[in-house]
């Protein structure tokens, strides 16, 4: 008997020519629908796009000749994805919702509901790949970039195990979103033509402080920018006002290959700001609406170049921004994660303390995978960076990969 393959049917079209692939395969398909959001509060579109998308996918299923099932799985949603979100911008972090999905739905509950349709397997629509290897004497599954570099999603999969890997299946892992479109107009299918969705994972295009409204309310506080003279001031004393734990400038000609503690510290920790390190040149309505790197919704004029958000106090409700593209609060050479927030994918590659090594290193989806060195202490891991990245914020996730494989993950503090 044929393996029997559930798949994530999402009512858009990479999800449906999976489907389609995966019949043509052999395997018995089956199409499981997911409703993870109800509430209408802050979407754009003023509406609940799943209503949408689930008339599309069981029109999918009844092209393609499959069994349609929908499972609502809201309530965990919202406790594991949505809650999340909310803590993590209350706190000054940016959080990645569809990681954490993928990591906690899609790859864990949905599986649960497969299982009780009898699957074998799961599938999705992601462009990646998964490979079976061998180490130690045990399989290890290796899970790889997507063909099309324009599409690929293993990002969105950085925090998956070896367990939830064992069950999935990724059919469009070595094929482009052009032949994608084009399986899909040959078959006529329903989802041919359908745009690919935006915004939160299952929420859908947010406007994000509308969005963050139904549980972090509005609050004037002050927006103060950071001068390029108080980084000169860093520099010569290793350390910012004295009030509060800062990091310092890296300097190229510090050898951060010794791997020296006090040298990776200096250079992974952000600096910390307090009011009186620059000036008032606005307010806000709340510090958790901002994240590092943002431009829009500051409303600061008057300046020749644009002005960015370099970091969030949410305690003090402080916004603090640069001016231009080249302002040293906006770009860093290094990022840390605590021991608790590392995770391989691959724990037979697992750096242990005292360990160094050399991996390509993004920190955001779609972002052109920078070399980097990482450091395994035993309070965490230091990734330093060839060169200075831009807008690194707490709360986002840094994924490593080696020839074309991501092998781990974690949470920027």
């Amino acid at each position: 008997m044929p393996e029997k393959v559930v798949v994530g049917l999402s009512g858009g079209v990479d999800s449906s020519v999976a489907a389609y692939l995966l019949k043509e395969q052999g395997y018995d398909v089956s199409a499981l629908f997911m409703i993870n959001w109800h509430d209408t509060e802050g979407t754009l579109s003023g509406d609940c796009p799943w209503h949408d998308d689930l008339i599309f996918a069981s029109l999918v299923a009844e092209k393609l000749g499959i069994p349609f099932h929908k499972t609502d799985l809201s309530k965990p949603y919202r406790e594991r994805v949505v809650n999340y979100m909310f803590s993590e911008y209350e706190k000054g972090r940016t959080p990645n919702p569809d990681v954490l999905c993928n990591r906690e739905i899609k790859f864990d509950l949905f599986i649960e509901e497969a299982l009780k349709l009898g699957a074998d397997k799961v599938a999705t629509g992601h462009y990646c790949s998964k490979e079976e290897t061998t180490a130690g004497g045990s399989i290890v599954y290796r899970l790889l970039a997507g063909a099309d570099k324009n599409k690929d999603q293993s990002y969105f999969l950085c925090q998956l195990s070896q367990k939830q890997l064992e069950r999935a299946l990724f059919p469009l892992g070595s094929i482009s979103k052009e032949e994608v479109r084009k399986t899909a107009a040959k078959l006529n299918l329903p989802t041919a033509g359908k745009k690919d969705s935006q915004g939160i994972c299952f929420v859908g295009k947010v406007d994000l402080p509308l969005f963050l409204q139904q549980k972090l309310q509005p609050e004037k506080g002050e927006i103060v920018e950071i001068p390029r003279g108080f980084y000169r001031h860093l520099e010569q004393t290793g350390s910012g006002n004295g009030a509060e734990p800062t990091g310092k400038l890296f300097r190229p000609e510090e050898d951060s290959g010794t791997g020296n503690a006090k040298t990776l510290e200096s250079i992974c920790h952000p600096v910390s700001y307090l009011p009186d390190d620059g000036i008032r040149t606005g307010s806000h309505n709340g510090a958790w609406y901002f994240t590092v790197g943002q431009r829009k919704g500051l409303n600061v004029g008057g300046r020749k170049e644009p002005v960015f958000v370099i970091a969030t106090d949410t305690k003090r409700n402080i916004v603090y921004t640069g001016e231009g593209h080249s302002h040293p609060g906006l770009n860093r050479r290094g990022l840390f994660i605590r021991a608790e927030d590392v995770h391989w994918i691959r724990e037979d590659m697992k750096m242990q303390p005292g360990e160094t090594a050399a991996f390509m290193v993004r920190v955001r989806y779609r972002q052109p995978l920078q070399n980097a060195r990482l450091f395994m202490r035993e309070d965490g891991l230091y990734i330093v960076f060839d060169n200075d990245q831009r807008g690194i914020a707490a709360g986002q996730f840094a994924a490593w990969y080696r020839d074309g494989e991501i092998l781990g993950s974690g949470i920027i503090d």
